[in-house]
């Protein structure tokens, strides 16, 4: 018991994880049919990347690497997580907006986010480090998509107050977020005494509950004709 106590209050962004991914479940009928029926699938894989990475780092059978010096690194499957995740949105934003220029601007800040990752494994090995220049490019796009969608919205009538939007609280968990977790990202690697001496991890772990609060709370409140 003391070892699941000692696991659950050290790795408390896991059961927030299960819970979320509970819920976007059990709410799963009123939007199976939208651009977000992939949702819970996301949500498990982003589950079982933090479950693996914290096995990888405290358990030496799951360990990646040989060298005993590093053998506790994760951070290549974030790497691949961080590709996966950023399309999966850039995906969701191509399908909820209908201007056709907006699309293909979608499609073009993908492909360069690709481009960015691909160039990136010149200088940076992905089993040691976070790829997070491109991480903070990929954030850039997304950012803009997330503005392409509210742009898009505010000319658009809808008798639905956006709090029953899922997209809504969507995107705005997702905007919150990546203002700061490519910046908190680099500060990590390349002043790794400011990270330590403000806590920032800490405050990332922060920002990242708030995003999947509020996609909890999108899938609670939102109703299904409000959804776009």
């Amino acid at each position: 018991m003391d070892a699941i106590y000692t696991f659950i209050t050290e790795q408390y962004i896991l059961p927030f994880y299960l819970i979320v991914w509970l819920v976007s479940m059990a709410c799963y009928r009123t939007y199976f049919d939208t651009p977000l029926k992939y949702y819970p699938m996301y949500l498990m894989y982003t589950l079982l990347t933090e479950l693996l990475g914290y096995f990888i780092k405290f358990h030496e059978e799951f360990q990646v690497l040989s060298d005993s010096r590093y053998d506790w690194y994760n951070v290549i499957i974030y790497n691949i997580y961080s590709v996966i995740a950023f399309m999966f949105f850039y995906y969701i934003y191509w399908q909820v907006l209908r201007n056709a220029k907006h699309k293909k601007w979608i499609v073009i800040g993908a492909g360069i986010s690709l481009l960015s990752y691909i160039i990136s494994l010149f200088f940076q090995d992905p089993f040691y480090s976070n790829l997070y220049y491109a991480d903070l490019l990929a954030s850039m796009v997304l950012l803009f998509n997330i503005w392409l969608y509210y742009k898009e919205k505010k000319i658009e009538f809808s008798p639905y107050p956006k709090r029953y939007n899922l997209m809504f609280w969507t995107s705005l968990g997702l905007a919150v977020f990546h203002i700061f977790f490519p910046f908190l990202i680099i500060i990590g690697y390349e002043a790794p005494e400011i990270w330590m001496e403000y806590n920032l991890r800490d405050i990332l772990w922060i920002f990242i509950l708030f995003m999947y609060g509020t996609f909890m709370i999108g899938v609670l409140v939102h109703k299904r004709r409000a959804f776009r």
